[in-house]
């Protein structure tokens, strides 16, 4: 898949393109309802099916405040997408300009750009444009004006509820990864890279990777059995997410920690994709390193046993 930064790079020649828009957290069963057709739409046309996408959640600019944790990272979604079957992705830098653009002229420059366009897959709630002034009544009016057809797809329910990125993000806080998964259509998993850490699991006999999930959906503090992928390669790993209570820490704050089985060497700056199995035990406070350390034995052939 092709990662464009501008409409022009796509060197489509004379071949019609099709678009997915959206932000796409997850790439969800809902999402994937609006990118397939696009590819359907792009094989029938001989054409090329392209996603566009954003940098970064629109909250980002819009309203800090109101920024959720985001299901996946930009690399991982970016993977899941490519995974469908999409020849390009626009990825647009979600900006202060970029989100004062009108409606009407997001429309036109798209049109304009990836020309000839003759289709454009949205959800039917799909909101866009300055003030989020632009849906897709306007996108039908100005695509029966500039020549392009429009879908705007249902959600997809599950369990009588609307499959929807709010709705995931809920089940991972809550510690429900297999709904999560089943709303993802794959199983749940975080990426997110490895950066350096204190060096207390390698003291303790048991070196960890310490991952910087800052702004990424999180389930309940505790122990887990994970699976651990790393350049194609499947690790069983224990991984700790907490605040560490064992330890003195003026300022805790919550840590991901990753102990890889059968594996040695330097993971530091790599992305990691981590792999939810099953939650061994809630975190708790433990009296001396000595005792931590033997409870991390029997984590590891709990964990073990449940692979």
């Amino acid at each position: 898949m092709q990662i464009i930064a501008q409409p022009g790079q796509l060197h489509a020649g004379s071949r019609k393109v099709c678009v997915a828009i959206g932000v796409f957290d997850g790439v969800h069963l809902g999402h994937q309802q609006v990118i397939r057709p696009t590819i359907a739409d792009a094989r029938q046309h001989e054409g090329l099916a392209v996603v566009v996408t954003f940098d970064r959640h629109p909250n980002t600019v819009l309203a800090p405040g109101r920024l959720p944790p985001m299901i996946y990272s930009l690399s991982q979604k970016l993977r899941v997408i490519e995974s469908l079957g999409v020849d390009a992705t626009l990825l647009i830098p979600f900006d202060r300009p970029f989100s004062q653009v009108r409606a009407p002229d997001f429309v036109r420059d798209l049109a304009r750009d990836f020309r000839p366009l003759v289709s454009v897959c949205v959800g039917s709630g799909f909101t866009f444009g300055y003030k989020r002034s632009g849906n897709v009544a306007l996108l039908k009016s100005m695509g029966s004006e500039l020549g392009f057809g429009v879908h705007g797809l249902a959600s997809v329910s599950l369990d009588g509820e609307p499959v929807s990125s709010t709705r995931i993000r809920a089940a991972i806080r809550r510690g429900n990864l297999d709904a999560a998964s089943q709303m993802l259509g794959r199983a749940c998993a975080l990426c997110a890279k490895v950066v350096r850490g204190d060096g207390l699991g390698r003291q303790l006999g048991f070196p960890t990777a310490n991952l910087d999930t800052t702004g990424l959906a999180l389930p309940p503090v505790g122990v887990y059995a994970a699976h651990v992928l790393l350049d194609r390669q499947e690790y069983r790993a224990v991984l700790n997410l907490g605040f560490r209570p064992t330890l003195s820490q003026p300022a805790p704050r919550v840590q991901v920690e990753a102990h890889l089985l059968d594996f040695s060497g330097d993971l530091y700056d790599q992305e990691l994709e981590i792999v939810w199995v099953a939650k061994l035990r809630e975190e708790r406070i433990f009296p001396s390193l000595t005792a931590l350390s033997a409870q991390i034995k029997h984590d590891i052939a709990a964990a073990q046993a449940l692979f």
